[in-house]
């Protein structure tokens, strides 16, 4: 029940102002290997698409110390700096859901990673420029969760 509990809070974090996760918002794939491989299987794959890692930030240690039990969990966080400098100038109020972010933990001998489609926020930002940005995420999200899932 703990992990569950867990899952939820990372969930949580990730979807901040978003209000009530549906399943086409949440884009999950599973990998059939080891957490240590695949962490390092879904950076090669951010990297692939253009991306940058900003960050990879341990969630395992605080839910332990905070009495859960949990395998390895990561919150990986990536962008374009580019773009990331643009939106910065031009569309400021997008910046607390930045950089975007995949979480991935171990369950078993998988490993399964998770994001919040960026879609999503097109019911928060109805500027045309930003449409087109968040679909261009959400294709990229899905292809390197794809490639990341890939045998």
């Amino acid at each position: 029940m703990r992990a569950i509990s867990a899952i939820t809070l990372l969930w949580l974090a990730l979807t901040s102002a978003a209000t009530g996760a549906r399943a086409d918002e949440m884009l999950m794939v599973r990998a059939e290997r080891p957490f240590d491989d695949a962490i390092s299987d879904l950076q090669i794959a951010i990297q692939d698409h253009g991306y940058k890692v900003a960050r990879i930030q341990r969630v395992d240690v605080g839910l332990t110390s905070g009495g859960y039990t949990t395998a390895e969990y990561r919150l990986v966080f990536f962008g374009r700096p580019e773009e990331m400098r643009e939106i910065e100038d031009r569309y400021p109020e997008l910046l607390p859901y930045l950089p975007l972010k995949i979480v991935i933990f171990a369950e078993g001998k998988s490993t399964l990673a998770l994001a919040y489609n960026p879609t999503i926020l097109q019911t928060y930002f109805r500027i045309d420029p930003l449409q087109t940005r968040f679909r261009g995420w959400e294709k990229d999200i899905r292809e390197i969760l794809d490639q990341f899932a890939a045998p």
